[in-house]
């Protein structure tokens, strides 16, 4: 009897391993992830650096062998180029709502971000975008988060600087008139004031603009100690060569989209003086940035630039999340990526609070000297 029973429980043994085996050996289950960003045009540098982050974050987690559900799952990264244009960037959000991706790490832009969020938002898909204008996370969504602190905080943080520590009194600000450029210049406007200084002129141009010498000329008649300027490094660039030119004494400041190796290499020795705040600590002082910078120059052997450290996180944010929950369904692991606290490449804490913006973003200040983006000042963070 007793072999009888030694036998049965060895065959149980042989089919529950079996049963086993056969799950491992199952088909992973692709499960779809949206991305979009400036892919072609100006910007295809930023969507780039924004893309490799998320695409290490994928290939990392893929290596795993990630189960969830009780199914292995292999995580696919549905990739378009919203050519950082609004129109574009809801056609794209409407067709990745259509191929059934499962959360969506993107946009880049606020101007294509906040109309596509929308898309998202009826669709219940968790948006995790680099995205900085205060109104993505304001528009009441349960669906809307952000890799990257606001532009309230980033803005507010540069116009007091740029009075209380740079000395700028008398400053003129020019923007893009994008949602991005023009918020951000308005939060600085808000700060540079309500710390002493006087905005002498506010001028706007476009974001495709390259000549900016009628809008230089009327700023040096009123000659400021500053030019803000809320845009990208491609109208930066050309702005800070043609104010050397024109005889243009005040330094141009900017936000994170200044604060890129293209704007260097576009202004040359013009870049000189520039100065841009970007969220966040310097790459060196993150948290995981030594760990971050080996893994992205050994993947992608080159240097990491500015976004796909914060791309990275929030990739990671969104898988950690379906792991909690056990579910990759975009209702059941919402709740979980909302209390999301965890350790990640930028911040001790990646945690947001009710709205979807980071708790704990802080500013960086950087000055270009001698060619090279230089750390003047890290406000808050951790």
């Amino acid at each position: 009897m007793q072999h009888k029973m030694k036998q049965l429980a060895g065959a149980a043994l042989v089919a529950a391993m079996s049963v086993a085996g056969t799950a491992h050996a199952q088909q992973a289950e692709d499960v779809k992830v949206g991305f979009a960003g400036p892919m072609t045009g100006e910007q295809a540098h930023y969507g780039k650096d924004f893309q490799n982050g998320i695409t290490l974050a994928v290939e990392e987690m893929n290596a795993t062998k990630p189960v969830i559900g009780g199914k292995p799952v292999h995580f696919v990264l549905d990739s378009a180029d919203d050519q950082a244009d609004p129109r574009t960037g809801t056609t794209v959000a409407q067709k990745l709502v259509d191929d059934g991706i499962k959360g969506m790490l993107g946009h880049f832009n606020s101007g294509t971000t906040i109309p596509a969020s929308r898309i998202y938002a009826n669709a219940g898909i968790p948006e995790i975008a680099m995205a900085t204008a205060p109104e993505y996370t304001q528009q009441g969504f349960k669906t809307t988060f952000r890799m990257m602190t606001s532009d309230t905080q980033q803005g507010s943080v540069a116009g007091t600087f740029a009075v209380k520590n740079l000395g700028m009194k008398k400053i003129a600000i020019v923007d893009d008139r994008t949602a991005y450029g023009q918020g951000l210049a308005d939060q600085f406007e808000k700060a540079a004031k309500a710390s002493g200084a006087t905005i002498v002129d506010r001028e706007f141009t476009n974001d495709k603009a390259v000549d900016f010498k009628s809008i230089l000329t009327k700023l040096k008649s009123v000659n400021p100690d500053l030019i803000y300027y809320g845009g990208a490094d491609s109208q930066a660039a050309p702005m800070v060569k043609q104010m050397k030119t024109l005889g243009v004494k005040a330094p141009l400041m900017g936000g994170e989209m200044v604060h890129t190796p293209t704007f260097l290499k576009l202004a040359g020795d013009a870049a000189n003086g520039t100065v841009a705040s970007l969220a966040g600590l310097p790459l060196e002082q993150m948290p995981g940035g030594a760990d971050y910078v080996a893994k992205y120059k050994k993947r992608f052997n080159e240097d990491v630039e500015t976004y796909s450290p914060y791309a990275y996180d929030g990739a990671m944010a969104m898988f950690d999340a379906m792991k909690k929950a056990n579910s990759t369904d975009p209702a059941k692991y919402l709740p979980m990526l909302a209390k999301t606290d965890m350790p990640a490449v930028t911040t001790t804490h990646l945690e947001y609070d009710g709205k979807g913006d980071l708790k704990n973003g802080g500013i960086t200040l950087y000055k270009v000297v001698d060619g090279k983006w230089t750390t003047l000042q890290s406000v808050g963070g951790k």
